[in-house]
């Protein structure tokens, strides 16, 4: 009983994939060189990803008692795309970058590139990091500034190693005199 869980577990975690980092090697190792072969494959982020907005409105004066009043509101908005989430191509930008496409809706996609430079580089976030605070962002028409930590997060793929082997067992029974 024992050795068939085993068996069994073995199995099981043979035909699982790991995530790696998606980069040249990879697209060249596999083919992805054009829209329709790079669509079938499915994409994960390495890390979470949040991006937010928010509003402040207020007004100063004083009350019908003479006291001065100070009113302020803020909204937010934020979007938060957890580590590993699913996500899929949706085109090439001008620069080789992929676009991708986290749900439906007009431009709600992100952008993601290679860093310049750096050899079989992963595909990184892009956003403009000019500002300290954090990467502005436009997602779904909108503008929105995403956390410094999020410049970090690139896209992974699973990869999966099959190996097929083929036996054929005889037995010898020997001869009698």
């Amino acid at each position: 009983m024992k050795t068939t869980l085993f068996i069994f577990a073995v199995i099981l975690l043979a035909s699982c994939g790991v995530k790696v980092p998606y980069t040249n090697e990879i697209r060249d190792e596999f083919g992805l060189d054009n829209e329709k072969a790079v669509k079938k494959v499915q994409f994960y982020t390495s890390a979470t990803v949040i991006f937010e907005r928010s509003k402040s409105s207020g007004n100063q004066g004083t009350s019908e008692s003479g006291v001065l009043v100070t009113n302020s509101s803020k909204e937010q908005d934020r979007i938060i795309i957890p580590i590993n989430t699913k996500c899929i191509f949706d085109s090439y930008g001008e620069d080789g970058e992929l676009i991708i496409r986290f749900e439906t809706g007009v431009n709600k996609t992100l952008t993601f590139m290679m860093r310049p430079n750096v050899q079989n580089s992963k595909f990184y976030l892009v956003a403009d990091w000019t500002n300290p605070k954090g990467g502005k962002i436009n997602y779904g028409n909108e503008e929105y500034t995403t956390t410094a930590s999020s410049g970090n997060t690139y896209l992974n793929v699973v990869l999966k190693k099959l190996q097929k082997t083929k036996r054929k067992d005889r037995i010898v029974k020997g001869m009698k005199v």
